[in-house]
């Protein structure tokens, strides 16, 4: 593996010069790695520090092990959260959820607040659920230029009922460079909508880069292969 800090091998460096790229180097590895684990140990501690004061004494692990475990908190929060999520599938969970929207719709601070928490909830955790299909080519914003986008759904109802269009349309996200979470959406004619081969993840790395990273072909991967 190549860094940004390995010397030129027609230099001949000194031994400081060789003791600073390696400590470069080393800064590169462990940097990324040490900010991960340092972050996920904050966040942690931060949850316990919210969660475990509303656990009732008898149930503080604490009381029964002596120490305080960090992670307990956070443990105990996706159990709650796994039991709200199971009791809001549900038809009583779905009405207790519309009558207290209700209320809060209601009130006009707390209504915007809400609202703009619930949009960003849902825009976040919900691409486990829901993630674009496939990755495609399509010309934009005018014949002759083309644009990477990715293939959301099918358009239905209203959408596509009164489009002129003869067959089926495509809703299409056309990410901007290079930050794909904002773009735009677009409905396409089915058959104006080329796709790729190339995986979701491989065209939001072309789309983030600029062009730059470009995924290797199938054609590549067996020449690498040997094959």
């Amino acid at each position: 593996m190549t860094t940004p800090f390995d010397e030129e091998p027609h230099r001949g460096p000194g031994l400081f010069s060789r003791l600073r790229s390696s400590f470069l180097t080393g800064i590169v590895v462990i940097a990324p790695v040490g900010l991960t684990v340092w972050l996920l140990w904050s966040a942690m501690g931060w949850i316990d520090g919210v969660v475990l004061p509303l656990v009732p004494d008898t149930f503080q692990p604490e009381k029964y092990i002596g120490i305080n475990l960090r992670g307990v908190g956070l443990i105990i929060f996706l159990l709650f959260t796994i039991v709200v999520g199971w009791i809001a599938k549900g038809i009583l969970g779905r009405s207790l959820i519309g009558f207290a929207e209700g209320l809060v719709d209601r009130m006009p601070v707390v209504r915007s607040i809400y609202s703009g928490i619930k949009q960003i909830s849902e825009t976040v955790f919900a691409q486990s659920e829901r993630t674009f299909e496939r990755a495609c080519l399509i010309q934009y914003p005018r014949k002759g230029i083309w644009a990477i986008g990715f293939i959301s759904t099918p358009a239905k109802g209203e959408v596509a009922e009164k489009a002129a269009t003869s067959g089926n349309l495509l809703s299409v996200f056309v990410p901007t460079t290079p930050n794909p979470t904002s773009g735009f959406l677009l409905y396409f004619p089915e058959e104006d909508v080329t796709e790729l081969d190339m995986s979701v993840e491989d065209a939001a790395k072309l789309v983030i880069s600029a062009g730059l990273v470009y995924p290797s072909s199938k054609e590549d991967e067996n020449i690498k292969n040997g094959s």
